[in-house]
């Protein structure tokens, strides 16, 4: 079928170029640049790492086969030598030894090559499924940017999509129509028709992906990839905590650190659906960007890792008055000798009221508490986006996320905010160099956190934090407050830590110290979630478009109006003419 190239809109990303519609007729997000850059490079390192890792189980089972042939050896010659008897035996059996003998070899050598045929077969190109494809330029982008991808199955459920999928596919050539293909289908009906099968699912769906998770852990393969993009960021970050519970199995809490909280309540819902078909997951990177949260994560088989999972999955409790909070683990292991048992966590882990201020606890979760990020992951993908900085379109704000990423502490679920603790002591802030500096020469960590630039990861104590704060308004004096204010009953009383602010020499990371950006603005106005496909645009979504997109669509649809009544006008006219 012909098309005419003045209807659509020609929008270039990376290699690959679609073709948009004046009309929103299928759904296409600019913002999204991040996300997708960010896949392509987590997808490059995936493949790295999966040949690294196909080239150790080779070699590895190449060095087990000459043991396990000298284990065999070993065994032939501890054997007893035959008396004359049992030769004489042996020589009127003979033929009948030799023929069951040479049988038996012929049999060993072709299992042998089977087997070893099945090892040393090259490693096939992974195959890709992204679930909601919309226009299809991420998977136009998977299969025209990285190196020794497979197939990209690309789906949807809207035959716009499909046929506008379809459309871009063509118009990217000959790479891309012998690697994407596209189907008109219920991605949730196509994973769970498709177990093990993909190497990497990608879901990015126009809200919360939920209930697309069940299917997906079951479609990935053993070591594969599954990437989940949530866009439902009210929900997930306690604006209807009720809502939360029944789509993720956690509630929120509206704390400085619901951003961050939201990440690990995605992976503790996704370790819940991989757990069922006992499997689990093993985080390699979570982001937190814009509008949304997105996680990388590998999933495995293992119905003994499997038990490891209340390890990994905490509650929360966050105190009404201050910003002081703690956390539960749901499980905890009791070793003996080589036995392990799995037994619940000790609680509670707080008392009723907060040691600190006096006031109620919340309780919030469960929540993933074991590390997001793998650092060797982010370490390598970091090296990548920069030794190929002109593949990325947004390669100024995923460097300064991945850099950012790299200096966390791994293994601190959440963070506080300095800003905050200052104006529950009515206070003034202490800068974060002065801070982080008081935590270090405390004998504590303290990292930054990509979520929030003012947010500060640390495994102080809160007890330690509410000292160093004590000692700070010791030398800047505030006013009296009211007797029952939270801050009021913190600065009551005296600091068992006397804390030390003379600069320490990791109180910079190492980006700030270079003077490396790290948190970067949004590159134009209006940066953020868009309309959902097929709705009509008017005057209240100017706030999401801008005034002068809005505008343009409005007058657009104003000419088509117009012309579609000239149309019938017209069309009435002749009839009245042919009747009269």
């Amino acid at each position: 079928m012909s098309i005419d190239l003045n209807d659509y809109t020609i929008i270039k990303e990376g290699e690959a170029e679609i073709l948009m519609h004046a009309k929103n007729e299928v759904f296409f997000n600019k913002t999204q640049v991040n996300n997708r850059d960010m896949s392509i490079a987590v997808l490059r390192t995936f493949i790295s790492r999966r040949e690294q890792e196909h080239e150790a189980f080779i070699s590895k089972r190449n060095k087990s086969a000459p043991r396990a042939l000298d284990k065999n050896v070993s065994l032939s010659d501890v054997e007893e030598k035959p008396n004359d008897s049992d030769m004489n035996i042996e020589k009127s059996n003979e033929k009948g030894i030799e023929e069951k003998f040479n049988d038996d070899s012929c049999t060993t050598s072709e299992e042998s090559v089977k087997i070893e045929g099945k090892v040393r077969g090259e490693l096939k190109p992974p195959r890709v499924l992204e679930a909601l494809s919309a226009s299809g330029l991420r998977a136009l982008r998977y299969a025209r940017e990285v190196k020794g991808i497979g197939q990209v199955v690309a789906l949807d459920n809207d035959k716009g999509a499909v046929e506008t999928c379809q459309r871009n596919i063509k118009f990217n050539g000959s790479v891309a129509c012998s690697k994407v293909e596209s189907h008109l289908a219920d991605a949730r009906v196509y994973m769970l028709t498709h177990p093990n099968e993909f190497d990497v699912v990608d879901l990015d769906p126009y809200g919360s992906p939920s209930v697309f998770l069940d299917s997906a852990v079951q479609s990935v393969v053993d070591g594969g990839m599954l990437m989940c993009t949530a866009t439902d960021m009210a929900v997930l970050c306690g604006g209807n905590g009720e809502v939360c519970y029944s789509k993720y199995g956690s509630y929120p809490l509206r704390g400085k650190y619901c951003h961050e909280m939201a990440l690990r309540i995605l992976l503790a819902c996704i370790e819940s659906h991989a757990n069922r078909y006992k499997r689990y997951i093993v985080p390699v990177l979570s982001v937190q960007m814009d509008f949304y949260v997105r996680v990388f994560v590998r999933v495995y088989s293992s119905a003994s890792a499997m038990k490891n999972t209340p390890l990994k999955l905490s509650y929360v409790y966050q105190c009404t008055g201050c910003d002081s909070f703690h956390l539960q683990p749901l499980g905890r292991t009791v070793s003996k000798n080589t036995s392990v048992r799995y037994l619940p966590g000790f609680a509670p882990v707080v008392p009723q009221e907060c040691s600190d201020c006096g006031k109620k606890f919340n309780m919030g979760g469960p929540i993933w508490s074991a590390p997001i990020h793998d650092q060797d992951w982010v370490t390598n993908i970091l090296a990548d986006v920069k030794s190929m900085k002109g593949c990325y379109p947004a390669y100024e704000r995923i460097s300064a996320v991945l850099t950012t990423i790299s200096e966390e502490l791994p293994d601190v679920p959440l963070f506080l905010s300095l800003h905050n603790l200052c104006a529950t002591l009515k206070c003034t802030s202490p800068s974060a160099v002065i801070f982080r500096s008081a935590v270090i020469n405390a004998g504590y960590r303290i990292s930054g956190t990509h979520v929030n630039p003012l947010g500060l990861k640390s495994d102080a104590p809160m007890d330690v934090i509410w000292d160093i704060m004590r000692c700070w308004i010791k030398n800047h004096p505030v006013k009296a407050q009211p007797v029952d204010q939270p801050g009021s009953v913190i600065l009551a009383k005296e600091p068992v830590l006397q804390a030390n602010f003379a600069r320490a020499v990791a109180s910079l990371s190492k980006a700030q110290a270079k003077k490396v950006a790290r948190f970067l603005p949004n590159p134009e106005r209006h940066w953020g979630p868009k309309l959902r496909a097929g709705r009509q645009i008017t005057s209240k979504h100017i706030s999401l478009l801008g005034e002068e997109a809005v505008n343009g669509c409005l007058n657009d649809q104003d000419s088509e109006r117009d012309a579609k009544r000239q149309k019938t006008e017209k069309s009435n006219d002749a009839d009245a003419i042919a009747e009269s």
